[in-house]
Parts: C-alpha cells; structure tokens; sequence
C-alpha cells in the first residue's frame, strides 16, 4: 500500500490508528485459544464434579493414657522394736511365702523379762488359789480376795506384753511375695523407723493412670484394657479395670482408675512407665468422606451441593478414621458434598454431577473470534 508523504504531524496520526487495531487482533486470536484450551479441557458448561452423602455411622475413639505400676501389694519392712540383728534368713530378690521369717533380733533380754512375767504370774496364781479357798470359809474378806485378783490380772498383762515383745525380735513375711535389696547386717542397731529390705507382690501389678471426664461413660469395673512398655516394646500386656475414682479432679478434668494386670513371668517391675489403650465406641456420629476438606488459615471447609451450585460451608471436626472425619458442626446427614473437583469450583458458581451431560455451549462460547 503507498503512503502519502506526510506532514510533520501526519506519522503521530497514522500510528495512533494502526497500534489499537493490532492490539485488538493480539486479544483476538489470544482469547480464542484459550477459551479452545479452556473447552478443551472441561468442556462446554459448569464443571463436573463428584460428589458423596453426609452419613450417620459409628466411631470409635482411641486414647492412649499414661500409667505407672505398683505392686498389688507393697510395704518396707521394718522392726516394731529397737533390737541388733542376730540373723537374716533371706536373699536379695528372693521369692518368700506369707509367715516366712525374714529377720531375727536379738531375744535375750525380752526373753529374761518373759520368765520374770511368768515367775510372777504363777505366784500371783498360787496366791489367789489359797485365799479363794479361805474366801469360802469366810477367812478372807470379799474385798481382799478381788484385790489378789487385779493383781493377777496385772501379772497375766505383762507376760502377754512380754511374750508380743519377744514375737517382735522375729520379723516375717506378712504376704507372698519378693523381696529387695538388704540394708541391714547381722549386728546392725535397728529402729522402728529402720528399713531391712522391701517386700513385693508382683504376681499381680496396678496400673495406676487417669483419663479425660469425657471418657467417664466408657470407664467402668470389669473393662479390659492393653498396655505397653518400653522395656518391652514388641509386646502387649492385658488387663481390667478394677475401680474407678468417684471424683473428677476439677484442675485437670481427669478421672483416676485402677486396673490388674497379671505378671506371672514377673516382666512388669513397680515403678514402671506405661501407656494405656482405652476405647470408646460412639453411635449415631456424622461421618463425612475426608477426601471433602478444603484447609484454608488453619479453618476447613467443604463444598455442599445444593440446586445445581456449589455452597462454601465451615465445619468443625471430631475424631477421624480411615477415610472419614467425624463433623462435629456444619453438615447435616444426606447432604451431598464435592469430593473430586474442589479445584474447579468456587462458593456460588453452578456445578453439574459427572456423567451428567454438559449441555449446548453458551452464546458467547458459539462465537468465538474466527
């Protein structure tokens, strides 16, 4: 095409006629190609998605508690009296029965306050003996003969004193169990206050551990539990429930419970670190597939499907299980919600289901800029 020669100002005019009209063209053809992709892509019509039912289900919540171990029964044992220890009738870490002697002290003094109770009991007897007879006679007052008698009475008091004092100087197992570490020798000075060694029943250990008021409904006497230590990592201990506290401790919102577990093989020692599995199956729970939520800032949310468009809706949520979550609040059962799609899909825009035909391409889709 000739171009005139222009005047001075006549480029600055041709330019500003010719420069938008290229643009235009650009937009065009750019604009044509990407709604070709865009309908290449999802076709003509809202995006489809698919969707799944709210529904209601059961659950079952996990809670892992952490429990120490006691001896079923446990105590230290120590003398009731001052004495020397003149022998030690058990080893360290030994198995003992109830009534098996552990410790014997030094008698000989007590043993010599024994026969001196004695010594007076018979003559206090003797004594009473005579004047009961006379009593009869009418030789001896009333009054004489019940004062030999508290004095017999006194006299049999303190040989029952002695005798207990002398069951004292041998010091025995009160129940079966193991026994510990030895502190005492033969010749120590030992004191009431003085610990020999410590006794054991572990056949049977407590596990003493507490759980959230929430589970209050599932604790209950007679509930098996599984518990883990580390010292045994590939193996599971099994126990009962035998108590549970009647208070909720108001500062941690916990109820304290006691279970039995039994420890033939003796694996499990007093003191020891355990978790505790407890269960709790709920019923008539709202169940959503996981697969529905859409985390945003820390909130979740799901796409419910409601006339043919998607609604944004928060929810809140509870316990989870394989491929569902618990939602606690924001859905109803029977809603459908979008598990597949999220990503195309925005709060308000229409949606069909997929399978669903698209429908005939919009106007504005039929005249794409050839």
């Amino acid at each position: 095409m000739l171009i005139p020669t222009p005047t001075a100002a006549a480029p600055f005019r041709f330019v500003s006629i010719l420069v938008p009209a290229g643009l235009a063209v650009l937009a065009a053809g750019c604009g044509g190609e990407e709604a070709s992709n865009s309908r290449a892509r999802f076709g003509a019509g809202p995006p489809p998605v698919v969707t799944e039912s709210v529904l209601l289900g059961d659950i079952t919540d996990n809670y892992t508690a952490l429990a120490t171990a006691r001896a079923n029964e446990a105590i230290d044992v120590t003398p009731r009296i001052s004495s020397v220890v003149s022998a030690i009738h058990f080893e360290e870490g030994q198995s003992v029965g109830e009534g098996d002697v552990l410790v014997e002290l030094d008698s000989r003094e007590i043993r010599a306050d024994l026969d001196l109770a004695e010594a007076n009991l018979r003559e206090r007897r003797s004594r009473y003996d005579r004047l009961e007879t006379l009593a009869a006679s009418q030789v001896v007052s009333e009054a004489e003969l019940e004062e030999i008698q508290a004095q017999l009475q006194v006299a049999e008091a303190q040989v029952n004193s002695a005798r207990a004092r002398l069951e004292d100087t041998v010091i025995r197992a009160p129940f079966s169990g193991e026994v510990g570490l030895r502190r005492v020798s033969v010749g120590s000075l030992v004191q009431p206050n003085t610990i020999i060694t410590t006794l054991d029943d572990i056949a049977v250990m407590k596990l003493e551990f507490s759980v959230p008021e929430e589970y209050l409904a599932a604790m209950r006497e007679g509930l098996e539990i599984l518990a883990q230590a580390a010292a045994w990592p590939d193996r599971a201990f099994s126990g009962e429930v035998t108590s549970v506290d009647s208070r909720v401790d108001p500062m941690t919102r916990s109820l304290a419970a006691v279970a039995l577990m039994p420890n033939e093989d003796r694996a499990l020692k007093p003191g020891m670190f355990l978790q505790v599995d407890i269960s709790r199956r709920r019923s008539e729970v709202v169940l959503a597939p996981e697969a529905a939520l859409v985390p945003r800032q820390g909130r979740q949310f799901v796409f419910v499907v409601e006339e043919g468009r998607a609604s944004e809706r928060q929810v809140s949520l509870g316990s989870r299980r394989p491929g569902q979550v618990e939602i606690v609040s924001g859905l109803e059962p029977g809603e459908q919600i979008v598990t597949q799609g999220v990503q195309r899909i925005r709060d308000g825009l229409p949606v069909r289901m997929a399978g669903t035909p698209a429908g005939p391409p919009s106007a504005n889709a039929a005249s794409s800029p050839q």
